[in-house]
């Protein structure tokens, strides 16, 4: 028997990173936790496409995407993909008499519309349904329109825009975002930038590469700070930049696909890259602030909201705009820098997955409702 069902979709990186870290965060617990992705078994290869055609379609059409989230965000969700989902109800239904789990925790939304009938068709004891919103304060309503026992939210600016669309206090929980544990192990104290000192810049290019090369040009000429790049498993788009530093006579380290992302943003003093949700939540777990050149209309924009508001980050719509800021920003000691890092301290939540794994089990013995937790279940003030 498994005892937690964590169950994830490829729609976006933030889903799995969730899930990951809510996993590592149970096996230190000591508890069997299993991360599955129903839709694959289910659709097979329409599902790989349709995981293609989200991916082609947030970074060359994202005006599309913005129009697709409001759509959903305003139909019965439901009652439109009823039938679209019948394969993946019937693998629900499937899992949950394998597996029969004691909690399952949904960090895609679709899983709380078909969680209590598929319990129904399964023939099991109900277990108790979580789910964890990845998303910050412009949070789609398909998240919450769903039955759910509880809805744990990354940070409180979430949970209040969540009361306000009418839920319950006692149905929103500020839990942080389930980074990778690893983000508190061994995690040096960071030290301030003084003057004279070379800044440690990493960019974690997600599509856009022709802005991309501009932008790595332009810093490369400027020669302020010591440069690595991330390019994921676009290896031509790495030795295009490679040969550019080359030729510019410039040190640049250039990174593929990254296994240990904690590290690696542990190590640097700022951040450039994509407002997706699991890259908000890693840089702030990170302490590292960031500069964002992305955001996907409507999904995204309250991730960097999150950052904008706390002090934790800034928007940057242009490479030009980039340069400027981190001019700013290391200038006078880094006084602007150490000022934000400190922000980034206090929003941040590296612990979040450990948290997170011990109030799902805390809620799991409990004979009273999930809304029993009182003040003070994840050190922080319950909304």
């Amino acid at each position: 028997m498994t005892s937690v069902l964590i169950l994830t979709a490829g729609y976006g990186e933030g889903h799995n990173a969730a899930a990951r870290g809510l996993r590592e965060g149970f096996v230190e617990t000591g508890v069997s936790a299993e991360v599955l992705d129903l839709f694959g078994p289910a659709y097979g290869e329409p599902y790989e496409r349709s995981r293609r055609d989200y991916i082609r379609v947030v970074n060359e059409r994202p005006w599309l995407w913005a129009g697709i989230y409001q759509v959903l965000d305003r139909v019965p969700f439901l009652g439109v993909f009823a039938s679209f989902f019948r394969r993946l109800l019937g693998e629900f239904v499937r899992v949950l008499r394998e597996k029969r789990p004691e909690v399952v925790v949904s960090v895609y939304p679709a899983y709380g519309y078909l969680f209590e009938k598929a319990v129904v068709l399964a023939g099991i004891p109900r277990p108790r349904f979580v789910t964890v919103v990845t998303d910050s304060i412009t949070v789609n309503s398909v998240w919450y329109r769903c039955g759910s026992d509880v809805f744990l939210v990354p940070n409180e600016d979430t949970a209040n825009v969540m009361l306000a669309a009418g839920l319950e206090r006692e149905q929103v929980v500020v839990s942080g975002f389930p980074v990778s544990p690893r983000f508190t192990d061994e995690i040096a104290a960071r030290v301030a930038l003084g003057q004279g000192d070379r800044p440690k810049v990493l960019f974690m290019i997600n599509g856009q590469s022709a802005r991309a090369i501009s932008l790595v040009e332009r810093l490369l000429r400027e020669d302020q700070v010591e440069l690595t790049v991330t390019v994921g498993k676009d290896a031509v788009l790495g030795e295009e930049l490679q040969q550019m530093a080359g030729r510019m006579g410039r040190s640049l380290g250039v990174w593929g696909w990254v296994t240990d992302v904690p590290g690696l943003i542990r190590s640097h003093h700022l951040l450039i890259g994509k407002a997706g949700g699991a890259m908000v939540q890693e840089t702030l777990a990170a302490h590292t602030p960031m500069l964002i050149t992305q955001i996907l209309p409507g999904q995204e924009e309250g991730n960097a909201r999150l950052l904008v508001q706390n002090g934790c980050g800034a928007v940057c719509p242009t490479n030009e705009a980039v340069v400027q800021t981190m001019a700013q920003l290391f200038e006078n000691g880094a006084i602007g820098w150490n000022r934000m890092m400190g922000h980034t301290v206090r929003l941040g939540r590296p612990d979040a997955a450990r948290e997170t794994a011990r109030w799902i089990l805390k809620m799991r013995g409990d004979a009273k409702s999930a809304a029993g937790v009182k003040e003070g279940a994840f050190g922080v003030r319950e909304v």
